[in-house]
């Protein structure tokens, strides 16, 4: 070697490396314009693609260096800085509630003034029937004429802004009296719809979903697929069930005795998964099925309840299929273990402490059971039972009927799978009834879930809503706690992003927020889409835990502190990985973590600062005039998701960019509008001090020497105010940084991803990579800027270029080709057959190699036994890291458990069956032997997409080992490798001896590896089931009041005479008690 390397004679045979001749030459000549300095001496100054690079990344440096004396650094208070992020959501998500709230007042007074008319008939606009017309060319009834334009706010979608529309679930009929007039004087609500939207322009859906099943939604939007309809009833989504009830545990009987075999079964089943639709994250439940046995649904969760979240409830949903009928039903021991479960599970305070409830499915029950209501209930009847009589036999229908009206619940019968949605939510009002006659309209706000109506660049948007309850405020039906519906208005969570000053965080800090269970609202690391082909969203998205994306805090110090609304500070070391999504580069910091709640609202948001130049920021001062000027060039972007202008809050300022708004503010001319004045104080500063490189660029581009080859594609800038500067050597190059890259640009909830890399590097190092995204060979460079040679030093900007691959690696093998041997004749070369030569990244990713197909692969799969060999070296670094939002591949068994009915023979057989049904008895069904819950054949063979835990490998290289030697053992040959780092560079020159046959020793890989929970320990699984983590349970509870009319308990009319008297006489008992 000369100077770090020595020569070394090759020998045959032997275990020393070849004649390899690594000149510390070579690494100047092939990078040194990595460095940002550089001799005048070195022999790359021949080159004037490298020189082009120096160049221009030394010129940027003085220039941001020049004003140096004129600014000041200062350290983020993070605890002022949450303080007011916290103020300022609390207040866009108050002026939410009061729209809803304006709308609630509206649909009360509308429908005081109604009296409702059987016979009354009028058109309306119905959704999936607008603008549709009959075979005479003329408008079919209830379509009509309904005018849509796209709007940009509604991503182009086409709406009316002054009309709403109306959906009708297609098991109803349209013009049912009951839905005629909740249409009819629901239609004032179009007024007030309009006004909202004229007060704040930044609102997005307002609706109304009534009792009845309709669904008014404004704007009017583009007509509904039929097939839309057929799924969507609002009362059997989570704002409505929230919005219509106080929170509630629940235990499900299922009667699985033999007489509820065959179709009965299967609506049993249906029944069952209804209910479960109607619970949301506030609720708890637990499933029995029962016979001459009680059987837990899920044995391991005996005793207990869980939280009725979308994972514990699809859980359950699969267990359901398991169910097979047989034996006598003993319904007395049921209702016992469902009373002791609940009374035991109150006591611990873990459940939601608020309204219980039975829900009773079953086939028929031959006495009432009084004794064990007498036990367990009365007199306080604190638990209602709501019976589902299954079938169309009405034999023991008296003693369920009287089980409800004694218990303050409700009776329904189901004959067929068609009456299953209607009566299931009948009970929805009867636990609804307390808040009525309380008049009390709670505010709700549901988890993060996806508008796919509104998608944006990553897909659907995710949205909150905010819902009240809507009251009869009729004095005739006070008792009867009446419910109308719900109101609500959505909130894209991107809203909410605008409000985050992330030129305040620094350049790996963010902001999130969470719900009172724990789950995240938004948060960086919140992966709620399939990365892969569509953009469709993952089963459990919105159920996600802070605990599952922060996850090296093992004991949930952070999370429980903010589920439980408390201001406070927390500090702990973290892996993140900074290749979003992909997740193979990884960056070590230790955080600082800031929290609070948001008043109003069962929300707390909170800020991570990284310590170091993360907790720091500069502020420099320029003339606006200057400032503007510079601004206003056209090679200047602003960050497209960063609010330096409220341009979305009036109509006026809604076609503006955000740099003409800037403008206007500054210069006086527009005073309503809402800017942040800091920001652009420092972004204007930004731009007077990057504004000498346009010139500088366009020196460089007519200067043909400069670069004759067009290696070097693009030059880029990016400040830490979210401002940018391109400039294009080649103008048919194609430029990564924008907005259709995500991880090239500045966004929402991250920096640039060449900035974020740089800034964690040494002070003038240049950080390599190869964009995995683009899918284009191309590498970029990038290095940071910090303002003083100190570790509290903010980075200021970053910079860097794109070139193309080939040219990159045209310049290496070129370098590699040079030696110091006095003929100019090198011993031995990266062109000799007996070495491997590979350039990679500091964690691992190669660059440059002979082979092409290799550029891209972790080193590790090519070369395992040289990779191992520098992990038990110490030269590289395995960290694990884990996944809790992943997604993992399995073959597919021979059921669909999502689906019933899905095949067209089932499909068949369900229609004979319904058909005769009014003729063949139950039991005779029975013999037909065909259980209709059968599932889809899947083809075998096939693998299907389920979530899952994984654990996963990232390395990173040891920046104090500059250079290593090492022998690898293949199969009893040796082997040896060298690999020296490149200075000023994130990257390694590795070398190796071919002459061994390696390809038998396991390769290192990335893959990540599925967490087997039951194979560790087969309770386990069974634990993280019941595992109840800390939630702050809502505030409001009202589980029953005294004047409710309990009499009001389904068709109770119809109670024989003799149960009748019973009744009364046990009210009056309680009564007196």
């Amino acid at each position: 070697k000369s100077d770090k390397v020595k020569n070394r004679k090759a020998s045959s045979g032997s275990n020393n490396m070849h004649n390899v001749v690594i000149m510390y030459d070579f690494t100047k000549t092939c990078f040194t314009f990595v460095s940002p300095t550089f001799s005048a001496d070195l022999s790359f100054e021949k080159s004037s693609d490298s020189v082009l690079i120096c160049k221009y990344i030394n010129t940027f440096m003085l220039k941001y260096k020049e004003p140096e004396k004129s600014v000041r650094v200062e350290e983020i208070d993070g605890v002022k800085l949450v303080k007011d992020l916290a103020v300022k959501m609390e207040e866009m998500f108050q002026r939410k509630a009061e729209a809803t709230r304006r709308l609630v007042e509206a649909a009360e007074e509308a429908h005081h003034q109604h009296e409702d008319n059987p016979d009354l008939q009028f058109e309306y606009f119905n959704a999936v029937l607008i603008n549709e017309v009959g075979e005479d060319e003329k408008p079919v009834e209830l379509g009509g004429e309904f005018l849509l334009e796209p709007n940009d706010h509604f991503n182009n979608l086409s709406v009316n802004l002054s009309l709403s529309v109306v959906q009708v679930p297609t098991n109803m009929y349209n013009k049912d009296p009951d839905i005629m007039n909740g249409v009819y004087w629901s239609e004032a609500l179009n007024k007030v719809f309009v006004e909202n939207f004229e007060r704040d322009p930044t609102l997005i859906w307002q609706y109304f979903g009534s009792a009845k099943g309709f669904f008014r939604q404004y704007p009017g939007e583009i007509k509904w697929n039929p097939d839309q309809s057929i799924s969507f009833d609002c009362r059997n989504r989570k704002w409505y069930i929230q919005a219509a009830t106080s929170p509630k545990d629940v235990v499900i009987l299922v009667d699985v005795s033999g007489s509820m075999k065959g179709l009965r079964l299967t609506i049993a089943r249906q029944t069952v998964s209804s209910i479960l639709d109607t619970l949301g994250d506030n609720d708890f439940f637990n499933i029995i099925a029962y016979n001459q046995e009680i059987h837990y649904v899920e044995p391991c969760l005996n005793g207990t309840l869980v939280r009725a979240d979308t994972t514990n409830k699809d859980h359950f949903r699969e267990h359901l299929d398991k169910l097979f009928a047989k034996g006598i039903g003993l319904l007395g021991e049921a209702l016992t273990e469902a009373f002791t479960i609940l009374n035991d599970f109150n006591q611990t305070g873990h459940g939601s402490v608020c309204s219980q409830a039975i829900m009773l499915v079953t086939d028929g029950a031959t006495k009432m059971y009084d004794d064990v209501f007498e036990k367990y209930n009365w007199p306080d009847r604190k638990v209602r039972i709501f019976p589902y009589l299954i079938g169309r036999e009405s034999a023991f229908a008296d003693n369920l009927k009287w089980m409800a009206c004694a218990n303050k619940g409700y009776f329904s019968q189901i004959s067929t799978l068609a009456d299953v949605q209607e009566n299931v939510m009948r009970y929805l009002h009867v636990m609804s009834r307390p808040k009525v006659i309380d008049h009390e309209h709670d505010t709700v706000w549901t988890e993060a879930y996806a508008d796919s109506a509104l998608r944006g660049k990553s897909g659907p948007a995710l949205t909150t809503t905010v819902a009240m309850p809507v009251f009869s405020t009729k004095n005739e039906t006070k008792n009867q706690g009446i419910l109308l519906g719900v109101a609500g208005t959505d909130i894209p969570l991107q809203e909410l992003m605008k409000l985050i000053p992330k030129h305040m965080l620094g350049i790996h800090g963010y902001a999130f927020a969470i719900t009172n269970n724990g789950y995240i609202l938004t948060h960086p690391d919140l992966r709620p889409l399939y990365q892969e082909g569509q953009r469709r969203r993952k089963p459990y998205y919105s159920s996600v835990d802070l605990s599952e994306v922060e996850w090296e805090d093992k004991d949930d110090i952070l999370r429980n502190a903010m589920v439980n609304r408390r201001t406070g500070t927390f500090s702990m070391d973290v892996k993140r990985t900074v290749d979003r999504g992909v997740r193979l580069r990884v960056l070590k910091m230790h955080n600082d973590y800031y929290y609070t709640d948001i008043k109003g609202t069962p929300f707390s948001v909170g800020v991570a600062l990284s310590r170091g130049h993360g907790k720091y920021f500069f502020r420099g001062n320029v003339s606006m005039d200057a400032g503007l000027r510079d601004l206003e060039q056209p090679d200047v972007a602003l960050a497209d998701e960063w609010t330096y202008c409220n341009t979305e809050e009036k109509h006026e300022h809604r076609h503006l960019t955000q740099i003409q708004a800037i403008k206007l503010f500054m210069t006086g001319r527009r005073t309503h509008l809402k800017c942040d004045r800091e920001l652009i104080q420092e972004v204007l500063f930004d731009a007077v001090v990057t504004a000498p490189l346009k010139s500088y660029w366009n020196s460089l581009a007519l200067n043909k020497s400069e670069n004759p080859d067009k290696g070097v594609e693009i030059a880029f800038l990016g400040t830490r105010t979210g401002l940018s500067r391109t400039n294009l050597f080649v103008p048919t190059a194609q430029n990564f940084l924008t907005a259709e890259d995500e991880e090239g640009v500045f966004n929402a909830d991250h920096f640039p991803l060449w900035y974020r890399r740089a800034a964690e590097q040494v002070p003038g190092t240049f950080v390599y990579s190869i964009p995995f995204s683009t899918g284009t060979l191309v590498v970029l460079a990038s290095t940071a800027i910090q303002l003083l040679d100190d570790r509290k030093s903010p980075i200021v900007a970053a910079v860097g270029i794109q070139m193309k691959l080939e040219y990159f690696q045209r310049k290496f093998w070129t370098a590699c080709r040079q030696c110091t041997a006095l003929d100019g004749n090198c011993i031995i070369s990266c062109d000799s057959e007996d070495i491997n030569c590979y350039l990679i990244d500091n964690n691992g990713f190669i660059l440059v190699t002979e082979e092409k197909s290799q550029t891209g692969l972790f080193f590790g799969e090519v070369e395992g036994a040289v990779m191992s060999k520098l992990l038990q070296m110490g030269s590289f670094k395995r960290i694990n890291l884990y996944d809790y939002q992943a997604l993992c591949r399995e073959y597919a068994g021979s059921s669909d458990s999502a689906r019933t009915l899905s095949d067209p023979f089932s499909m068949v057989k369900w229609l004979l069956t319904e058909l005769v049904i009014f003729l063949l008895e139950f039991n005779l069904y029975s013999w037909w032997n065909v259980d209709l819950s059968v599932k889809a054949q899947r083809p075998q063979g096939k693998t299907m997409t389920v979530p899952c835990d994984t654990e996963y490998p990232a390395f990173v290289s040891e920046r104090t080992i500059k250079e290593t030697t090492g022998n690898v053992d293949c199969g009893g040959c040796v082997s040896s490798f060298v690999i020296q780092q490149i200075p000023s560079s994130n990257l390694f020159m590795v070398v190796v001896d071919n002459k061994c046959d390696c390809g038998t020793v396991d390769p290192v890989t990335m893959d990540p590896i599925e967490i087997k929970y039951i194979l560790y320990r087969s309770s386990l699984k069974c634990d993280r089931l019941k595992l109840q983590k800390d939630r702050k349970k809502p505030e409001s509870c009202h589980p029953f009041h005294p004047e409710e009319n309990a009499m009001e308990c389904g068709s109770a009319s119809r109670l024989s005479s003799c149960l009748a008297v019973n009744l009364l006489t046990l009210i009056a008992a309680t009564v007196s008690r």
